[in-house]
């Protein structure tokens, strides 16, 4: 029998807690330490929907995003996070969270997405170590055009609502790419100073998006900006966590959850 306290040093040596960032709550949300794990499901996202899928027949949920990331007054029931916390303790359930500190490992999440994307020659976006850092550049197999390589990544993630947007000329060759998985608007300025020809990541915002391809028009039109859901984006890491996960317990079931945690359900055009 495996108890989650093994798990849970098993998860600080793929993700070593001292990487994620200070603003970061990666960790134990809930369970006892000394409880028997034999099954986990892997998520994004914890959400209602998660916690009913888990508390069918799984010990722990092992999420992408802490559940409890900012200051929570209340876990009364009458709330959604009090409600999915109060059924996973009242079902004997764990919730584990690996963030940041999954985001810039190798085989970590945005190394994940470059290496889905083709990309070699792989590099940190911005680096907190010579093989460790938040995102990623490297080089496509082969220059295509901005809308080629748009349609490569709508065939590589999984599909939802909001599709892949696209800032830049459909015709512009792109053969550098950086990106960061989750939201990375915050590293735009670092995937200039590198002098891509495309910046993939999620969650960008209209000012800073306008902003910088405004400025990027002054300079020849790099990098291009491909928006992509930040659900879409993360959850391919899931798959690899899960394999390295069973290469070091093959006695515990790891299970990456089916169920689109992406908030936008459909779109309208017109």
């Amino acid at each position: 029998m495996t108890t989650l306290s093994t798990l849970v040093n098993s998860f600080e040596s793929l993700w070593p807690a001292f990487g994620a960032e200070k603003w970061d709550a990666p960790g134990l949300v809930a369970g006892s330490p000394e409880s028997t794990v034999r099954r986990v499901l892997l998520t994004v996202d914890i959400t209602g929907a998660i916690i009913d899928e888990a508390c069918q027949d799984f010990d722990l949920v092992l999420a992408h995003h802490p559940y409890l990331m900012r200051g929570v007054t209340s876990v009364g029931e009458n709330t959604a996070k009090g409600s999915a916390i109060s059924k996973a303790i009242r079902a004997n359930l764990a919730i584990f969270a690996a963030h940041t500190n999954a985001d810039i490992v190798e085989a970590g999440v945005s190394d994940t997405l470059a290496k889905a994307f083709g990309l070699t020659q792989l590099s940190p976006l911005v680096a907190t170590s010579p093989v460790e850092g938040h995102g990623r550049i490297g080089l496509l197999p082969r220059p295509m055009s901005l809308g080629e390589f748009a349609r490569m990544i709508a065939r590589t993630i999984p599909a939802t609502a909001s599709g892949v947007r696209v800032s830049g000329d459909y015709n512009q060759i792109v053969s550098k790419v950086a990106l960061c998985a989750g939201a990375g608007d915050s590293f735009i300025s670092d995937a200039v100073a590198a002098q891509v020809d495309v910046y993939v990541t999620s969650d960008l915002r209209h000012h800073v998006m306008q902003e910088a391809r405004e400025s990027a028009l002054i300079s020849g039109g790099a990098p291009a900006l491909v928006d992509i859901s930040h659900w879409a984006a993360e959850w391919m890491w899931l798959d690899v966590a899960a394999h390295q996960l069973r290469s070091l317990h093959p006695e515990i079931e790891f299970v990456v959850s089916d169920l689109r945690t992406d908030p936008f359900d459909f779109v309208i055009t017109q």
